[in-house]
């Protein structure tokens, strides 16, 4: 069967665009003779929303993927680690925190240590080095070990606008990716109901085969021209507003986390993340519970001197995804497929994942496109319930006061899936065996890590006979005890780290 010449027309650019462009130009080979044509179009004039600076672990197996140097991706946006995520005042507010790292528990799949821990809130020190290695601001490797490799699992914190700039220079000159910058002002359906081109303002109509909808929260292409409603799940995660800020260290040599830091407000929290030429600070929050000034009380009140002069910048959203995602010969990527809070970089995560997953299935009979529009809608749909249950699960289990606090209890705002999870992880807590999909986006490590962190603790003496090996539980605490201390010593501090390494790199 001759091999379809496939024409990709992503219309918009951002993380979303150009990430997919690259994914799906890499994965082809789109430079030599036979590959699909990709081309992005971008408006000039629109603005990245730019509040997703952290990624997940993913991150590292697409930028080698697509053939970026991980040093460069450092040079050019100012980019740090992320070996996870430390959670601040969620269940008291009372100076509690708790980690969720990225590196799983010591025997993970062979042996689950939460019934032998000595307190279950501090699972994550007990059964993993990472809190630790964070805690004490520490890169995730050494100078002696290779890009993307490391003993700690991490991902990273980045420029969203500077990684969106390399992405597309990256596309352009090494992938073959074609750029247009104008405007889409009109999509034209064929009597099918697909696709058949985007009108722009400044060279007329453009064709394709396939469309993918980058265009943000407009979501032009999928939303407004196909008309697939949008599935609103502010009634589960209530926040939708945002102010975001840019702000300076003190000193160049200022320490630099290597974890996202978020802070729980009145009706809401505060994300920290630290770039190594700034940091990028945000509240969001909910509406419904908090006005746009107290909210940059809040922000002000965090940062304190910090905060002087500047302006925080007010971004509005709404929780939910669209009740399909690929119709007809578009399929929706990123913002304009859906969009929560950005707590755990799910955003940038399902980036990824819906770009491999449309370069994997660009298959030469176009006539099963169908098939794997079907497809991909199922997975989808699976992963945006587990995102909401996950996400949902770090405000549930709070026990602070506050009226936007005690919402997120009440049974009525809880999906039916996770009050189901609940009623069994309240005996044994979750397994891996409950993660067994294909499509998992957080593993049971994740959920063990949340839960246990917020005092969440099964009763295990129920089930006290089946936990009979307290010696080979008792041997793996030990070992992460010894784990942790050499980690402490031999591991850099982060800034340190970055810059003889990248001050290495531009030497060779």
């Amino acid at each position: 069967m001759k091999k379809p010449n496939w024409k990709i027309v992503i219309v918009g650019g951002g993380t979303a665009g150009w990430l997919t462009a690259a994914v799906i130009a890499a994965h082809h080979r789109s430079r030599l003779p036979g590959g699909p044509q990709v081309i992005l179009v971008e408006a000039a004039d629109i603005p990245s929303v730019g509040v997703g600076e952290g990624t997940w672990p993913t991150m590292k197996n697409t930028l080698h993927s697509i053939g970026l140097d991980e040093s460069e991706v450092f040079q050019r946006c100012h980019a740090a680690f992320k070996q996870g995520g430390k959670f601040v005042n969620w269940v008291s507010g009372d100076g509690d925190f708790y980690y969720h790292p990225f590196t799983v528990p010591l025997g993970y799949g062979r042996i689950d240590l939460a019934p032998y821990v000595a307190s279950i809130e501090n699972f994550a020190t007990e059964t993993n080095f990472q809190q630790s290695v964070c805690e004490a601001g520490l890169a995730p490797r050494t100078l002696a070990e290779s890009e993307y490799q490391g003993a700690c699992n991490y991902a990273y914190h980045l420029d969203a606008g500077k990684f969106a700039e390399l992405l597309q220079e990256h596309c352009k000159e090494h992938l073959g990716v074609q750029h247009i910058i104008d405007t889409a002002e009109d999509v034209r359906l064929s009597p099918d109901g697909n696709i058949d081109s985007v009108m722009l303002r400044d060279n007329g109509e453009l064709s394709g085969d396939l469309f993918v909808d980058c265009t943000g929260f407009a979501s032009l292409l999928l939303g407004k021209a196909l008309k697939v409603p949008f599935t609103d799940v502010s009634p589960v995660l209530f926040n939708d507003r945002a102010l975001a800020m840019q702000v300076p260290y003190e000193h160049d040599d200022s320490a630099l986390a290597c974890h996202t830091i978020a802070t729980a407000q009145t009706a809401g929290w505060i994300w920290d993340i630290g770039l190594t030429n700034r940091r990028g600070v945000g509240h969001v929050y909910s509406s419904r519970h908090l006005s746009d000034d107290e909210a940059e009380s809040n922000l002000r009140s965090y940062l304190g001197a910090s905060a002087a002069g500047l302006t925080p910048r007010k971004i509005s959203f709404r929780s939910g995804h669209r009740a399909e995602f690929w119709k007809k010969n578009c399929v929706a990527v990123g913002m304009s497929a859906g969009f929560v809070e950005p707590l755990e970089a799910t955003a940038i995560m399902l980036i990824e994942l819906s770009a491999r997953f449309i370069a994997e299935n660009l298959l030469p009979d176009k006539s099963v496109l169908q098939v794997t529009a079907k497809r991909f809608n199922e997975q989808m749909h699976y992963r945006w319930r587990r995102i909401i249950d996950f996400l949902k699960l770090h405000y549930m289990l709070s026990t602070r006061r506050e009226p936007y606090w005690r919402a997120h209890t009440d049974c009525d705002t809880i999906p039916e899936s996770l009050q189901e999870d609940l009623a069994i992880w309240r005996f044994r807590g979750p397994m891996v065996e409950d993660f067994k999909s294909a499509f998992e986006l957080f593993p049971a490590a994740s959920y063990q890590y949340v839960m246990y962190g917020m005092g969440f603790k099964p009763e295990f003496e129920t089930l006290a006979y089946l936990h009979g090996r307290q010696l080979e539980a008792r041997k793996l605490i030990q070992r992460n005890q010894q784990l942790t201390a050499q980690m402490l010593q031999s591991l850099p501090p982060h800034r340190s780290y970055i810059d003889k390494w990248l001050g290495n790199s531009q030497q060779g």
